[in-house]
């Protein structure tokens, strides 16, 4: 057992709040909506068990980091840039970034902006977004898919809609979950099976004290801060699609879904399909019964995937 030792790291005027144990390889983890780094403790013991140096953070607007309110603090030229600057804080020349939801979009953004720092990726959830034409939420407008989460969750009211934690956390841990019954299951696409329904409680499949901690933690901080990365996506995108047009992920990389996780129905990701941005692809894995949380419902065999993974980079 490696106890891990926590940090308080500037990142160019926003401190953030990092966690790091072990010695070895240092693989980066960011986190996606609505948790903290803890989402990532059994994991970072695996690794670091496995002979790596684990780091997690609180991303910016989360837990015991900084929160900026503006919305426009959230694109990931920002997120990217408190990356580096986690990297530099431990002297770390380059690093294998592991990344889900929202964390997952920062790994694979900081891949494509920084090469030089960025040795490979293993992204959770959700795959690269290429940069060049109309935004994919552009492109959901222009169908007329009005009623997609996102559009809900960069609205002002989504703060109120999402401010008990004591019912919104359990709550989208279940409908989001492969516990959750499938024709009930949250629908991104439809706005009658959202995430914040009643729900029978978390998901059994994952610790309830992790739950607890959630709870505790955005009862603490509140939701603003972590709906920015919603509200700063079209910003993001209204540059990237001009700097970024075509670019793709040449790194090694992974990526990892849960059959069960309703973003599937996004973009409907396949090995095929990922290879075409990611070159680098080096494999692909919809875990079977697990939904949006694959860390925390299956913690064992997602461990094992990714373990296989980094010892195939060093």
């Amino acid at each position: 057992m490696i106890d891990p030792n926590h940090h308080s790291v500037d990142a160019g005027g926003i401190r953030l709040h990092v966690v790091e144990q072990g010695s070895g390889p240092a693989v980066v983890f960011c986190h996606g909506f609505p948790t903290t780094w803890a989402s990532w403790r059994r994991t970072m013991q695996a690794t670091a068990d496995a002979g790596f140096h684990a780091i997690a953070f609180d991303m910016r607007g989360y837990g015991d980091s900084d929160a900026p309110s503006d919305a426009n603090l959230y694109t990931p030229f920002h997120t990217v840039g408190d990356v580096i600057a986690v990297l530099d804080h431990f002297q770390v020349g380059s690093a294998i970034l592991v990344g889900h939801d929202f964390g997952a979009n920062v790994a694979w953004n900081a891949a494509m902006m920084r090469a030089d720092r960025i040795a490979a990726v293993f992204g959770v959830s959700v795959p690269f977004l290429q940069p060049g034409g109309p935004s994919f939420l552009d492109q959901l407008r222009a169908a007329g898919a009005d009623g997609f989460y996102m559009f809900d969750q960069m609205t002002t009211e989504a703060d109120a809609k999402w401010a008990d934690a004591a019912h919104s956390i359990p709550a989208s841990l279940y409908w989001l979950s492969g516990e959750a019954p499938k024709d009930a299951r949250w629908d991104p696409f439809d706005p009658a099976r959202h995430m914040l329904r009643p729900a029978p409680g978390a998901p059994t499949t994952i610790d309830p004290a992790y739950v607890d901690e959630m709870v505790e933690a955005f009862g603490r901080t509140g939701f603003h801060a972590p709906l920015n990365y919603y509200r700063a996506i079209d910003t993001f995108f209204a540059v990237a699609n001009r700097a970024f047009a075509g670019c793709v992920i040449k790194q090694p990389s992974f990526f990892l879904t849960g059959e069960a996780d309703g973003l599937n129905a996004v973009r409907n990701p396949t090995e095929a399909s990922l290879r075409q941005t990611l070159p680098g692809l080096r494999g692909f894995l919809a875990m079977k019964g697990v939904g949006h949380w694959p860390q925390l419902e299956a913690p064992n065999a997602f461990n094992a995937a990714l373990l296989r993974f980094l010892r195939s980079q060093v």
